[in-house]
């Protein structure tokens, strides 16, 4: 199952990314859940408690930068924490978080979401590609075959 995390801090960017992604998912016929956090910020942490549920997650989100320093610490704090998730979980994660300096550079990218959708596949194939050919498994299906 692919985990889907929404912002919805800058909704009106971020409900357009999910429509473009929910598109990308129907038609590669992929199983999602999707779960809405109030910003960026929290995104880490619920991608975290997805990685035990879901075998790839996609992140989708809008950052749009003001007059204050608060714009680069959530930056920063998301994208570091997103890869933190990944490492530690090995659970990939597809990020499309945008990180704009305008509204006009966020909404000519939310078909982003679409290119979610995809990658999230590409993902999910290399993942079991990964698992048939792991020499753990390979081991396991020997001593199984060996039994019969």
């Amino acid at each position: 199952m692919i985990g889907v995390i929404v912002s919805e801090f800058n909704d009106f960017v971020t409900e357009k990314l999910l429509e473009s992604c929910e598109r990308g998912l129907r038609e590669l016929k992929l199983e999602y859940k999707i779960v809405r956090v109030p910003g960026a910020f929290e995104i880490p942490l619920m991608a975290k408690k997805l990685s035990k549920k879901c075998t790839v997650i996609i992140a989708l989100g809008c950052l749009i930068k003001g007059k204050t320093d608060h714009y680069d610490m959530v930056c920063r704090s998301c994208v570091d924490g997103i890869m933190r998730v990944q490492l530690a979980t090995d659970v990939p994660i597809v990020f499309e978080v945008l990180m704009v300096t305008k509204m006009g550079d966020a909404l000519m990218r939310v078909e982003k979401g679409y290119n979610a959708a995809q990658v999230a596949f590409k993902l999910l194939n290399l993942n079991k590609n990964e698992a048939k050919n792991s020499p753990r498994l390979r081991s396991e299906r020997k001593k199984s075959s060996s039994k019969s």
